[in-house]
């Protein structure tokens, strides 16, 4: 498969929702989600980790995680679509925008995937999982310096990115190659914007807010399990050296 749509809006902004539209109009699509949770793909975090230690503009094999989508929308590949836009240069621009505005997006983001940077409780799991502790490296490293540029920490700068990151789009991509996208537009300017009919049912509608927080949550439950574990070695360790000097 080529690429033949790259969704270059920020994560948050109904890309889960349209990862699922596109899957159903017959283009199979990447996501974060392909990252994290598809086990045919766990060797994808090196891949993009090398991405991310590389410099801005660097190509990439990127047949080498593509080659089972012709489409992706989301982190990691939105971090790199004006790199994916050289690549594939006849596939389409899809620029999806929080359905709200700019503010409920960073309201979004912060509680849900800004986890990985935020919460200590990832990186002491991280301790004990390569994976975990690659994800966390390249999502800082490529979300949030590289894409975000490092304004998630304080709300004025980064709803300014979010705006600035809009007007990029729309300078540097020709206007008939590019939809600007809200999920709950529904099916009609999707499947115009790709000449494919409008499936029968509804646009899907994917509450992963919910899913994030309880996967966040399981996270920090299992570090807290890591942490009262270290702790009981700990002292166990320094209460069996006790014990021999005593003896």
């Amino acid at each position: 498969m080529t690429i033949k749509i790259i969704g270059v809006g920020y994560g948050r902004t109904g890309t889960m929702s349209t990862q699922v539209a596109l899957n159903i109009l017959g283009f199979p699509c990447y996501h974060m989600i392909e990252v994290i949770k598809n086990k045919a793909n766990r060797k994808h975090v090196d891949f993009w980790l090398n991405v991310a230690r590389s410099l801005p503009g660097s190509q990439h094999d990127w047949q080498e995680v593509f080659a089972n989508y012709n489409a992706t929308i989301d982190n990691p590949g939105a971090c790199v679509w004006q790199e994916l836009m050289e690549a594939y240069p006849e596939a389409k621009i899809l620029l999806t925008m929080h359905p709200i505005g700019a503010e409920e997006w960073y309201e979004s983001t912060m509680d849900t995937i800004y986890f990985s940077e935020a919460k200590w409780q990832f990186k002491v799991i991280g301790f004990i999982s390569p994976f975990i502790r690659k994800l966390g490296e390249m999502s800082h490293r490529l979300v949030w310096q590289r894409n975000h540029k490092g304004t998630m920490q304080d709300r004025d700068s980064a709803i300014a990115d979010y705006h600035r990151h809009i007007e990029e789009i729309k300078t540097k991509v020709p206007p008939e190659n590019l939809l600007i996208f809200t999920a709950d537009q529904g099916w009609g300017p999707l499947c115009q914007f790709l000449g494919v009919d409008a499936p029968e049912t509804e646009f899907p509608k994917v509450n992963d807010r919910t899913q994030i927080k309880r996967m966040n949550a399981g996270m920090i439950i299992a570090a807290y399990g890591i942490l009262a574990i270290g702790v009981a070695a700990f002292v166990g360790f320094f209460r069996t050296i006790g014990w021999l000097m005593s003896q």
